[in-house]
C-alpha cells in the first residue's frame, strides 16, 4: 500500500520543522520557507515557458538552490540533526556571472519599464516580486532567529537575475520594453 500524503497532524494549525519542533502555520519561519516554495513554483512556470536551453539549465540550478534554502528554513536551528545541503558563495557568483552575461547582450537601461509584453516576461516579473517577498520574510525571520547570511544574499542576487532575465526575454522575443513615463501632475 502506498504511503498517504496526508498525516492530519496539521489540522489544528500547526506544522513540524525538521528536528521535530511544532510551530503555528502562521509563524514567520513557515511564511519564509512557504514563500521560497512559491517562488520555486513560479520559476517552474518560467522554465516551462522558456525555450532557451542555457536559461532552462540555469533555472533548474536555481530551483535546486531554492529547495536547499527551503530545507534550511524548515529546520529547527537547534534541534535539527540532519545534514542539509549547502548554499555557497559560488552559487551567488553564478547568478552574478549570469547577470553580467545578460547585461552584455541587452541594451543599456536608461528608464524604468512596466512589467509585461509577453506571458513569459510577465511570469518572470511575478517571480521577481515573489523573490523580493521571500527575501523580506527571511530577513524578518533573521531579526529574531539564526539564518545564514548566504540565504538572503542569494535571494537578493536572484531578484536581480530575474529582473535581468525579463530584459533578456524582451530582447530574445524582440518585444519593446514599455517605458514608465511618470505624470508631472
Amino acid at each position: 500500500m502506498a504511503t498517504k500524503i496526508y498525516t492530519k497532524t496539521g489540522d489544528k494549525g500547526q506544522t513540524s520543522l525538521i528536528g521535530g519542533t511544532r510551530l503555528p502555520k502562521h509563524h514567520i519561519r513557515i511564511e519564509a520557507y512557504g514563500t521560497v516554495d512559491e517562488l520555486n513554483s513560479y520559476l517552474g512556470i518560467v522554465r516551462d515557458l522558456c525555450t532557451d536551453k542555457e536559461t532552462i539549465a540555469q533555472l533548474i540550478e536555481v530551483q535546486d538552490r531554492l529547495f536547499t534554502i527551503g530545507s534550511h528554513l524548515a529546520a529547527d536551528p537547534v534541534k535539527n540533526k540532519m545534514e542539509l545541503p549547502k548554499v555557497i558563495e559560488d552559487d551567488v557568483k553564478a547568478l552574478e556571472n549570469a547577470i553580467d552575461k545578460i547585461n552584455a547582450i541587452v541594451p543599456e537601461m536608461k528608464f524604468f519599464v512596466l512589467p509585461g509584453g509577453h506571458i513569459l516576461i510577465s511570469h518572470t516579473h511575478v517571480a521577481r516580486c515573489v523573490c523580493r517577498r521571500a527575501e523580506r520574510a527571511v530577513l524578518r525571520l533573521a531579526e529574531n532567529e539564526q539564518v545564514e547570511e548566504i540565504i538572503y544574499k542569494f535571494l537578493n542576487r536572484l531578484s536581480d537575475y530575474l529582473f535581468m532575465l525579463t530584459r533578456l526575454f524582451n530582447h530574445q522575443l524582440n518585444i519593446e520594453e514599455v517605458r514608465w513615463l511618470p505624470r508631472n501632475k
